[in-house]
């Protein structure tokens, strides 16, 4: 098995309720995605609760094999969820990992 860890940071926004719209609406297009792409056996949005740390999204997600993430990553339905964060997102950071 394989874990899937992004984190996001997000740009500043005109608003917090704005970036949190932004955010929820990324958690459920990401959230939806399991009925779509078959090879995703459990994935999870987090938004961080400190405010002294960068990242404001966490995902998590776990797959049979690294080629099945690669699959979910080239998906439409995860590149049309992933658009959703393109204009907004600051830095990304992602990890890979067998367990």
């Amino acid at each position: 098995m394989v874990r899937h860890i992004v984190l996001f940071q997000l740009k500043k926004m005109e608003s917090e309720s704005s970036k949190l719209s932004v955010m929820k609406q990324f958690k459920d297009a990401i959230e939806a995605l399991p009925v779509q792409i078959e090879v995703i056996r459990k994935i999870e949005v987090k938004f961080n609760v400190n405010p002294a740390e960068a990242y404001d999204i966490a995902l998590v997600s776990e797959f049979d094999t690294l080629a099945d993430v690669v699959f979910y990553a080239k998906h439409p339905a995860h590149i049309t969820a992933g658009n959703i964060l393109a204009d907004v997102k600051e830095n990304r950071a992602c990890v890979d990992y067998e367990f």
